[in-house]
């Protein structure tokens, strides 16, 4: 790891505010607990941070207030984790400065890799794996190049990320909604459509590289994951 990371988590829910820190630590980051916006004020004034989780409804200065306060005094990352699950409530937060949106209840690998991808957005992720692979796939992800046994494949922007969401959870079953929301982020509303054609494009393209071998797999009822 090149640096610490340290991310401030702010939710009043102790047992949430403590499953935010675990996600953050097993991800290689250092988190601090900040049970009010209050007190995540006392830490942000004393303190630089690599990013800020913020639930909206804190006691005291609200989270809509403390997301305005850190992102008019500094470009440190904000995602929000809210049960607020209005669209106004998340366009006014995105408009406010908020990097990501998350409703709960949530999934955490999903949590896990929404963070890792606004700190590499950012340029502030402390991890220097660079390379992912799964079967004979190589995902190189400072080059953005996927190769099949060697191959380069040709994806689209969205194809990539669908695929690299993927790849760092292989294990994972991620439904629809699961990857629309990661990736486009906005609110799923049962479109099938847009998933179903970019999941048929990513198998095709890997298909093409190498016909012997399944990559992506559909659990019925429940979405898709990679074919181990």
């Amino acid at each position: 790891m090149d640096k610490k990371v340290h991310i401030l988590v702010v939710e009043d829910d102790a047992a949430i505010n403590r499953l935010l820190c675990d996600v953050a630590a097993k991800g290689g980051y250092f988190p601090k607990p900040a049970f009010s916006g209050t007190e995540a004020m006392v830490y942000l004034e004393n303190q630089d941070w690599d990013m800020v989780l913020i639930d909206l409804m804190l006691p005291g200065l609200s989270g809509e207030e403390l997301l305005e306060k850190v992102t008019n005094q500094s470009d440190v990352p904000v995602i929000i984790i809210s049960a607020k699950l209005e669209t106004q409530s998340k366009v006014n937060a995105l408009r406010c400065g908020a990097d990501d949106y998350i409703t709960k209840p949530f999934d955490i690998e999903e949590v896990s890799a929404r963070i890792d991808s606004c700190l590499r957005r950012r340029g502030r992720s402390n991890t220097t794996i660079t390379k992912l692979e799964h079967k004979d796939i190589m995902m190189d992800k400072e080059a953005k190049i996927v190769e099949v046994s060697g191959m380069e494949i040709k994806l689209t922007a969205r194809e990539y990320e669908i695929l690299h969401l993927m790849m760092c959870s292989p294990n994972k079953v991620f439904s629809k909604a699961n990857l629309f929301e990661s990736v486009w982020h906005e609110t799923f509303h049962g479109d099938d459509n847009i998933i179903n054609v970019h999941l048929s494009n990513i198998r095709n393209k890997l298909s093409k590289a190498n016909q012997q071998e399944e990559y992506i797999e559909t659990v019925w009822g429940m979405g898709y994951k990679l074919k181990t």
